[in-house]
């Protein structure tokens, strides 16, 4: 009996370092394929070896909107002058489309449509403004003001301002006062249907709506661009990423009334780095599956941010009753400052003045990785995993986390979710449920001081404390 028992147990022991082994080697080899994206430098990007357009070399065309009866008075329509320089820039090769600084052009919804001449540059130094009267918008171009369409190897920049002048616009919004009617509103900057573009040193600020999109484009560069609107703007998400490829956002600061920034279908190899956010909603993935449409976003990083005084973090938010997966998703090297909901994944998203019926589908959550994130939370839950009953998050991934509150304790809430941690991972996860519930070899350890960031985020604390006044006031929604 005794040598019965024996061999059963060795038989159990094997089983079990089998299982143990497996699952080690299982959760090194996600966590090996979630480490290993990246997104090529921009010289990947051959536009980029385009010379500046005050260089000598290069043979470069001028075309000044002043040349085509700009008047710069910010009065005057100077929507014809644009249209008129645009088609001459367009057509010739090695064209500046330049709207020169010191003027303030007035300009009407417009569409700049390409394709056009090799080694286009569009280089804005003035300010191009909106009307400011929402009643006398073309009700052909209702969510368009600034639309540039069908473009290839170009290249945006600057030290101008795209100025939505979208106070009204927000006070009529059905946001703002549940009384007035729900309507469509312009984006202040958009690029559609494009690639190998560059955009560098903008100012877009307080836009009708989002304030600069990024659609159904390839190969994006996007640096040193700052976006601005009221913390308390309606739906003025920073900058909108929808059915794009390759995109990378670098060095930029944005502070809104809605996301600073917003990835959404049929978006992937999307790298975000250096980015200050705040005001606003954070950075998010979604909305998705609004509608029971199928909403598919992979391959995203965000590395080396500073998220303040906002109302969420990093976030991922669905609706119920949608299709489709987010996964291969990696936030890392992030600083949050007294921010609501530090890290958050919502499959119950409901943006809605009706309540949301209960749904069986929804968009798979999974791979998701949360690595060296600390900070300050308003919240006592200051991580949420609020997963479909149904479709459960999976392999979510926590290493080095570590979330305070000032004036109390705090806790992580989970629902369906699925995952682990591994290092410091403060408030505890162990709400995160396994498959192999009784394996767990990657330890979690609770730590009760602060957690130092990187030194790249820290330099970025420092220049969003500096004297730069392009971000707005954070106003409480």
């Amino acid at each position: 009996m005794d040598k019965l028992f024996i061999i059963a147990l060795l038989g159990l022991l094997i089983l079990v370092n089998g299982a143990a082994e497996n699952l080690v080697y299982n959760r090194f080899a996600m966590l090996e394929e979630l480490e290993s994206f990246e997104i090529d430098d921009e010289d990947d990007v051959g536009l980029f070896d385009i010379p500046s357009w005050t260089s000598e070399r290069g043979g470069k065309v001028l075309v000044n909107v002043d040349s085509f009866g700009a008047v710069g008075d910010g009065i005057s329509d100077d929507t014809q002058a644009f249209v008129k320089a645009w088609g001459t820039a367009c057509a010739v090769p090695k064209s500046v489309f330049l709207v020169p600084s010191g003027g303030r052009y007035l300009v009407n919804a417009t569409r700049f449509k390409g394709p056009c001449a090799d080694n286009l540059i569009i280089q804005i130094d003035g300010t191009i403004v909106a009307p400011d009267e929402p009643k006398n918008w073309d009700p052909n171009l209702a969510r368009l003001w600034l639309d540039f369409t069908k473009l290839n190897g170009v290249l945006f920049q600057g030290n101008g301002v795209i100025d939505g002048s979208g106070s009204k616009w927000w006070a009529s919004s059905c946001k703002k006062n549940k009384t007035n009617p729900c309507r469509e509103a312009p984006t202040a900057f958009t690029i559609d249907s494009s690639s190998s573009v560059k955009v560098k040193g903008l100012t877009i600020k307080n836009s009708q709506q989002m304030n600069f999109v990024i659609s159904k484009c390839a190969s994006v560069r996007i640096s040193e661009v700052s976006v601005s609107s009221p913390g308390d703007s309606p739906n003025t998400d920073g900058i909108h990423i929808t059915q794009s490829t390759n995109v990378a956002l670098q060095n930029c600061k944005i502070g809104t009334g809605d996301d600073c920034i917003s990835i959404v279908n049929g978006s992937s190899a999307i790298k975000m780095k250096g980015i200050y956010c705040g005001p606003g909603h954070g950075i998010s993935i979604g909305s998705l599956g609004k509608d029971n449409s199928t909403g598919i976003v992979t391959k995203v990083v965000l590395d080396t941010a500073v998220i303040r005084e906002t109302t969420n973090g990093v976030r991922i938010k669905t609706w119920q009753g949608g299709n489709g997966y987010v996964r291969g998703i990696r936030f890392e090297n992030v600083r949050m400052d007294n921010v609501d909901n530090p890290i958050i994944i919502d499959q119950f998203y409901c943006d809605s003045p009706k309540s949301c019926q209960n749904q069986t589908s929804a968009v798979k959550v999974s791979q998701i990785m949360y690595r060296n994130i600390s900070g300050t939370t308003k919240s006592a839950k200051a991580m949420k995993f609020s997963c479909s009953d149904t479709v459960p998050c999976s392999t979510i991934v926590l290493s080095n986390v570590n979330l305070e509150k000032e004036d109390g304790t705090v806790e992580t809430y989970c629902n369906s979710a699925e995952g682990f941690g591994y290092g410091i991972v403060h408030p505890s996860a162990d709400c995160l449920t396994s498959h192999e519930k009784d394996y767990n070899f990657l330890d979690q350890t609770e730590v009760s001081q602060n957690h130092s960031l990187n030194d790249e985020a820290e330099e970025m604390v420092g220049l969003a404390d500096s004297n730069d006044d392009r971000i707005v006031d954070h106003t409480e929604l």
